[in-house]
């Protein structure tokens, strides 16, 4: 196995790091080199900031193990490599009559990154997060491979959402759920204010439901966006392979305030009034911006950061201030994301809680980041947590009773990674592991 030395970034580009990289083609090469290098993995880094990166110390690209092993066409159990893409799991699956039942909005996201950060979908009020479904992990330490189970209690809670310190996630067994074919219905509808979407996310009764907000918009109008409710019928999706790219870094101004005003504007208007209704392939409903290849291009060659925020029910008010906020900053991209959550994770770092997530997108900018620097402050005040796999920007200080279970993971971590060879930059940067290293 050759060591590479790269410069690599987050899908926000906004961070870096430069080191030696390696890329196994098989499992037994990854577990020799394991045991004399033990360091971090990442798949293909489509988390926003620095939680896949290690700046001048060795990774492993995990890329090319990416196969499906075993498909039991019976309990749906599939047992797969950490490196697949789970759009790749939900094509070769789907087809037969299964679906993974947990993706997250790209189809990008490879096996060990839903895992390592316990990933959530359109459907997680329904079905809860990825780390729900999984019923076997293999991991790989120094001293060789183990394998863990829901019973495996402690490390198990560590690795779902645990940001990959326990072990390499080398292996997978997944439970998949019946799907009645390879297309979706898609409802559309506009919605008016913050207040009506919190209202159509209470009363609807489909399994996947997802908003885009405006968050441009302001006075009568703050919080006003579509509404997208989406299920999956019979159907065969036809192929397609019309993915756009964006070829190079766009200029500032193609996301200057008044051009995200006027696109905004349009996307709102895009629906008809009384709503609309289609039949999409499961890929164009759940990963819509996969269409657009390298799309973090249009933020320019500085990159960019995302906000992204759960709060409990009872505190969605913030949400609504926040969007206030950010309306006022004149700082949105149009990529903004309301959604509700349902029951927390299993793992000790599992980011959602019952209440409503908030992902907002924001150019690399000083005025941004003082920005999302405040977002954070509310979020912490609101009994709410930051997403691991979004953030860019966060001081370890800021994360005071977030994550409850903190310390356990840290004991759990420590027991597996004594060494912290397994620490990330957001690792370090968060000081997530400080406690029980100390």
């Amino acid at each position: 196995m050759t060591w590479n030395n790269i410069s690599y970034s987050g899908w926000g580009r906004a961070q870096s790091a430069t080191g030696p990289v390696a890329r196994p083609e098989r499992q037994a090469a990854l577990i020799r080199q394991a045991s004399e290098t033990l360091a971090p993995a990442h798949g293909q880094r489509r988390s926003y900031g620095d939680v896949a990166l290690r700046d001048g110390a060795h990774a492993y690209d995990m890329t090319r193990l990416d196969r499906v092993l075993a498909l039991d066409s019976q309990t749906g159990i599939v047992h797969v490599e950490g490196g697949l893409l789970i759009g790749d799991l939900a094509r070769a699956c789907a087809p037969r009559g299964w679906l993974p039942p947990v993706m997250p909005g790209t189809g990008y996201a490879t096996i060990g990154g839903c895992i390592a950060n316990d990933v959530h979908g359109k459907n997680h009020h329904e079905v809860g997060t990825f780390g729900a479904h999984v019923t076997e992990i293999t991991l790989i330490h120094a001293r060789g491979e183990k394998t863990i189970t829901p019973k495996s209690g402690a490390t198990w809670r560590a690795t779902i959402g645990g940001l990959g310190q326990t072990g390499i996630i080398a292996r997978a067994k997944i439970q998949l759920i019946p799907c009645a074919g390879e297309v979706m219905q898609l409802r559309e509808r506009r919605i008016a204010n913050f207040n009506a979407f919190l209202s159509a996310f209470d009363e609807s009764k489909a399994p996947y439901t997802v908003g885009w907000v405006d968050a441009t918009a302001r006075g009568d109008a703050l919080g006003r966006g579509i509404f997208e409710e989406s299920e999956v019928v019979s159907g065969v999706a036809e192929r397609d392979d019309t993915s756009k790219s964006v070829p190079l870094n766009a200029p500032r101004w193609a996301l200057s305030a008044p051009v995200v005003r006027a696109f905004n504007t349009a996307y709102f208007n895009r629906v008809p009034e009384n709503g609309r209704s289609s039949v999409k392939p499961i890929s164009k409903v759940l990963f819509p911006l996969d269409a657009i290849l390298e799309w973090n291009k249009l933020y320019g060659k500085q990159g960019f950061h995302q906000f992204q925020c759960v709060v409990p029910a009872e505190n969605a008010d913030v949400l609504r201030e926040m969007l206030d906020q950010i309306a006022a900053s004149r700082l949105a991209s149009p990529l903004a994301v309301l959604k509700k959550t349902g029951a927390a994770g299993t793992g000790y770092l599992s980011f959602p809680m019952a209440g409503y997530t908030l992902a907002v997108d924001f150019p690399n900018r000083q005025d941004a980041s003082d920005l999302i620097t405040d977002l954070i402050d509310r979020t912490r005040l609101a009994d709410g947590r930051i997403y691991f796999a979004k953030d860019s920007l966060a001081r370890a200080d800021q994360l005071e009773g977030m994550y409850p279970d903190l310390e356990k993971w840290q004991t759990a971590t420590s027991k597996v990674d004594p060494n912290g060879a397994l620490s990330t930059d957001l690792v370090k940067r968060l000081k997530l592991r400080e406690a029980a290293d100390a």
